[in-house]
């Protein structure tokens, strides 16, 4: 096994951040310091080390959902003493990392495991893992901008990938649309928006793959059925879709 995907089966991050640690010498194998980005790990045989302490993967991997609330950050400590959504969950978790991330002021469902392989692939866009979000904006939307959604938005200077995106309701001065990306660019959907010079009022992620809220309560958490980890599983087998796509920032929408 390549030691950046057992380094974070070991839990200590994803296989980006593990690399911080190999290159920054803080890892050792067999009692020697390995810098090696492609070195191979032999599971059954080799002792690894992270600052001088054993490390081996975890059998089992913890699945869980949460129903975000607004105005709580996705991060284990936050500098300016925000409510993280740590706060909401229970001791055994504190362990789990998120799979992407949604904004201080968006909400709904974020994954969360110690599966650290399986959370990369299912972040980056090459595996083409669907999200699904409801969006209040504080205009309506023409035919023209939904197109322009559909098809794709500059952003950064690269175009989106295309998105799904029905009109839900419509009032006077905003309405809500249905948007369904395959990406996860930072604050994409937000910044989409913004683009046709319209702002998010409310954004709240509903669905992943096929993985739904259901009947989550808001700032409540639920693990993962059986079958909602198969689905996860088998996306994430297969060949990605296009190893050119990089996802150089998680999703924050």
């Amino acid at each position: 096994m390549r030691i950046n995907k057992f380094l974070a089966e070991c839990n200590l991050g994803s296989r980006r951040k593990v690399e911080e640690f190999i290159l920054n010498g803080d890892i050792k194998v067999n009692g020697e310091i390995c810098t090696d980005l492609g070195r191979q790990i032999d599971v059954d045989n080799d002792i690894v080390q992270y600052k001088n302490k054993r490390i081996k993967p975890d059998q089992e991997k913890i699945f869980i959902l949460l129903n975000k609330p607004q105005n709580y950050v996705v991060t284990k400590k936050d500098e300016f003493d925000r409510k993280t959504i740590y706060d909401l969950l229970p001791e055994f978790a504190k362990k789990l990392n998120p799979v992407g991330r949604l904004d201080y002021a968006s909400e709904g469902l974020l994954l969360l495991t110690d599966d650290g392989d399986l959370s990369y692939k299912i972040a980056h866009p090459s595996y083409q893992i669907s999200k699904t979000y409801n969006v209040q904006i504080d205009a309506l939307l023409s035919h023209e901008e939904i197109k322009k959604l559909r098809e794709g938005i500059v952003i950064d200077n690269k175009i989106t990938l295309p998105a799904q995106v029905f009109m839900k309701k419509i009032a006077d001065k905003y309405c809500e649309i249905k948007i369904t990306i395959t990406e996860g660019r930072n604050r994409q959907i937000r910044r989409m928006i913004e683009s046709l010079g319209h702002h998010v009022l409310k954004l709240k992620r509903i669905q992943v793959g096929d993985i739904s809220l259901d009947n989550t309560p808001t700032g409540m958490w639920r693990f993962l059925t059986a079958a909602e980890v198969l689905f996860l599983v088998k996306k994430t087998a297969r060949k990605p879709a296009n190893k050119r796509i990089r996802n150089k920032n998680e999703n924050r929408n």
